[in-house]
């Protein structure tokens, strides 16, 4: 293990997949709408384990830790394909920018212009947080999938096979779901789409397009229900500072340095998801045409 501390990390992760398994295949006295309600936050919570599974925790063995958090239970992202993604995320220069960073909701200023009203009316719904935990999950994979298209189509196989591995295996957790599970893999995928949703309220604010990129990155002082199931992954500032620190240091190691952080990103912080909700719930946070200079690369990302 990293260090003594992270059966926290074991923890939390025994519990999601216990919690899941019952769920999904047991408590068949649960109506279906409770069990879809209560599988959302599990799901979501998978998908935080995930980025600190990425991230080298809870052991020194990164094959380990890939193996024991890439069960597809949040169906529509593979897991190596977001460890790959988000390692390159962390770039930080790149933060934000419509081409290098993969997780950017940006456009080019030059292809802002290009796509019909429609289009841009839906986007810049997207750019509210009511957008995008609703229709972002969907506008998302499908950006994920044109990228990933394009990767395969330029001649890079280890794309095309974690695909295929990823498809069989929804496959048959859905197959799993439909012989022995105890609600309707309808409604499962359901919660898995809603679970990215939840999931899209920490990513939604983490990141804002300025010149300086260490003032990119969010602080979100709060230590509520949403910061548990984020592993407190609001702290964003910190985790691009220092990215392998574990969930459960970050806190107490922000209280430490607050007034540091606060001058490294510029300021950028909100007091709670309270003031996220209520700043941009049907406001745009910003607009989707990117405001700097983009650099230009052949692939696009998550966004």
């Amino acid at each position: 293990m990293r260090n003594d501390a992270e059966w926290r990390t074991l923890l939390v992760a025994g519990v999601c997949y216990a919690v899941w398994f019952l769920l999904a295949f047991g408590w068949a006295e649960l109506p279906d709408t409770l069990r879809v309600l209560f599988l959302i936050p599990t799901i979501t919570l998978h998908s935080s384990l995930q980025h600190e599974f990425l991230h080298g925790h809870p052991f020194r063995n990164q094959k380990l830790n890939d193996l024991l958090i890439a069960p597809p239970i949040g169906v529509l992202v593979p897991y190596l394909r977001f460890k790959s993604c988000h390692l390159n995320h962390h770039i930080n220069e790149n933060i934000t920018d419509p081409y290098d960073d993969p997780e950017s909701y940006y456009l080019d200023r030059e292809v802002w212009a290009t796509i019909p009203g429609w289009l841009q009316r839906l986007l810049t719904f997207n750019n509210t947080l009511a957008g995008r935990t609703t229709i972002g999950p969907a506008l998302a994979a499908i950006g994920f999938a044109k990228s990933e298209y394009r990767r395969a189509m330029a001649g890079e196989p280890a794309v095309v096979w974690i695909w295929l591995r990823h498809v069989l295996a929804v496959t048959a957790l859905f197959w799993l779901i439909a012989r022995f599970g105890s609600l309707h893999p309808a409604a499962y995928f359901l919660a898995a789409y809603l679970g990215m949703g939840l999931l899209m309220v920490r990513s939604f604010i983490e990141h804002q397009a300025t010149q300086k990129a260490n003032h990119r990155s969010v602080i979100i002082e709060t230590r509520g229900p949403l910061s548990l199931l984020f592993l407190n992954n609001n702290f964003h500032s910190v985790h691009h500072a220092y990215p392998s620190l574990a969930w459960y240091r970050i806190p107490a190691f922000f209280r430490e340095n607050r007034s540091r952080f606060l001058r490294i990103n510029g300021g950028y912080r909100y007091e709670s998801y309270w003031e996220v909700f209520r700043r941009h719930g049907f406001s745009a946070k910003e607009p989707v045409a990117y405001p700097m200079e983009a650099r230009r690369n052949k692939h696009g990302g998550l966004g």
